[in-house]
């Protein structure tokens, strides 16, 4: 696979070829997978009983400065894999008898996510969880093959996003990807066990300070897709990280008040989904990118 990328938002024009990492991203052509197991994090939708399937791909196209996973986020973490063996990865971990197959910050390797999707027959739904900096042409690769798209909606205002994330043009780009998502599947469809089969569910982290952001956030999803047709989460999971001197304002975790004051606005605007409490914010749902569960079964 070797070829020029402009797919993500950014257009950076990067020479992706097999294995050689390059772009904003920092990412090669093929993906990197730092692990490939059930995981219990997610909304009560997605994990279950019996866990999401989650594939944390390394690399990011956004350089957010809260990040968690920093340590896959921002280096050339994991195996890389040829599609076949994605594919194979795939295949394994379904067979570990979790609910659906959740792609973690995958974006930045939807050529090859698309490729090994294609004809794969895996009998549960496929979850597309995404920062929501996307472009529509790239998503359009994944028509039909995603049954779920999981989104964040990080930031309202492009000050914010630019200061945060390096990407001023964030809110726009993420209002589009929304759009796009919910035109491909849909209002949202839950089974008999309550676990989401298909539609999109639009994540929001509070940031501290940021509750008018959340409100024009949650405004968005109330009004831009008919009532009842999207799942809304409201995280309030935010854990000051190492190395943010330069953000005063973000050293600190969301205040009850604030929490409380943006549950209360999810109620008032009619929003299905989930709300945190304060106590969500710690690092023990963050897994060990050890490389369980990469099948490296076949040759590159």
């Amino acid at each position: 696979m070797d070829y020029i990328c402009n797919d993500c938002p950014r257009r950076c024009g990067a020479h992706r070829d097999g294995a050689r990492a390059g772009g904003v991203c920092l990412s090669p052509a093929l993906p990197r997978v730092t692990r490939a197991a059930p995981h219990f994090g997610e909304e009560p939708c997605v994990s279950g009983t019996r866990g999401s399937g989650a594939v944390f791909f390394s690399g990011c196209n956004l350089r957010c400065v809260f990040c968690q996973n920093r340590e896959i986020s921002r280096q050339s973490a994991g195996e890389t894999l040829s599609v076949p063996q994605l594919r194979d990865t795939l295949l394994r971990l379904r067979d570990t008898g979790v609910h659906n197959v959740n792609l973690v910050t995958g974006s930045h390797f939807i050529r090859p996510i698309s490729e090994a999707l294609d004809g794969l027959e895996l009998g549960i739904p496929v979850v597309w969880n995404s920062s929501g900096y996307e472009s529509v042409e790239a998503l359009r690769l994944l028509e039909g093959l995603v049954q779920v798209y999981m989104p964040d909606f990080k930031y309202w205002k492009g000050e914010t996003a630019k200061r945060y994330s390096a990407a001023a043009d964030y809110p726009e780009t993420a209002r589009d990807a929304i759009r796009e998502m919910f035109r491909q599947r849909g209002a949202y469809a839950l089974d008999g066990e309550g676990l989401l089969r298909s539609g999109v569910l639009i994540r929001h982290l509070i940031l501290p300070g940021q509750t008018m952001a959340a409100m024009d956030v949650m405004d968005f999803a109330a009004e831009a897709f008919p009532a009842g047709s999207v799942l809304f989460s409201l995280m309030s999971q935010y854990t000051p990280m190492p190395g943010l001197e330069r953000f005063p304002e973000l050293q600190r975790r969301v205040t009850r008040e604030e929490n409380d004051n943006l549950i209360h606005y999810m109620r008032h605007l009619g929003l299905e989904g989930y709300s945190q409490e304060p106590e969500a914010a710690t690092e023990e749902m963050i897994p060990a990118f050890d490389g369980t569960g990469v099948v490296t079964s076949f040759e590159l």
